[in-house]
């Protein structure tokens, strides 16, 4: 039988995968953490019947997430264990914020990036905010000419180009001035600024 790994353990396997952010991670290690005290209780009752727990097997289910105050020392646990990967470095949110901004920002407007970086529970620093503010109307030029290639030629397809940039998260206006600089043949660099 394989040994489980550790609760610290785990957490370096997870953020040697990919970065994560705190609230995934917490998530993630809780899970681990009630797997193994299950697997601990279902080990020790197959020695002993006698020694199976039900409270104990109920509580380490994973759908038992936070809903008991016997979890107080799980979460202490996995906050300990938290404060050691952030403390030695492996872990870090802005890395977290920065590896996903980098990976969304080619196909997903300002809006989709916020609303999934609050979904892992963080935000956008100023600085990375108004770059990808400024980067947004290049950006939705790209992913229509990569979808497209061609402005639309009647109100149906320009509606069609418009929901398509709407559904990966650019504002508005930056999708009013890509459409409308693409039906008069322009690129990025030929919207107009005010109208």
């Amino acid at each position: 039988m394989r040994q489980r790994l550790s609760l610290r353990g785990r957490g370096v396997q997870l953020l040697s995968q990919r970065e994560h952010s705190r609230q995934e991670l917490r998530r993630k290690l809780l899970q681990h953490l009630r797997k193994t005290q299950r697997e601990g209780a279902e080990s020790a009752a197959l020695l002993d019947p006698a020694l199976l727990d039900p409270a104990l097997l109920q509580r380490a289910s994973p759908d038992a997430v936070g809903e008991d105050d016997a979890d107080a020392d799980a979460d202490q646990q996995v906050d300990e264990v938290l404060s050691w990967l952030q403390d030695k470095g492996y872990f870090s949110e802005q890395r977290f914020v920065e590896s996903r901004v980098h990976v969304r920002e080619g196909r997903y407007g300002n809006l989709r990036i916020r609303q999934e970086l609050a979904q892992h529970g963080v935000a956008l620093d100023a600085d990375t905010a108004a770059k990808l503010r400024d980067s947004e109307l290049a950006r939705a030029h790209e992913v229509w000419r990569r979808k497209f290639g061609a402005a639309a030629t009647d109100p149906a397809g320009r509606a069609k180009q418009q929901r398509f940039l709407a559904q990966r998260g650019f504002s508005a206006e930056v999708i009013r001035r890509v459409v409308r600089s693409e039906g008069r043949g322009g690129g990025p660099d030929d919207v107009d600024d005010g109208a």
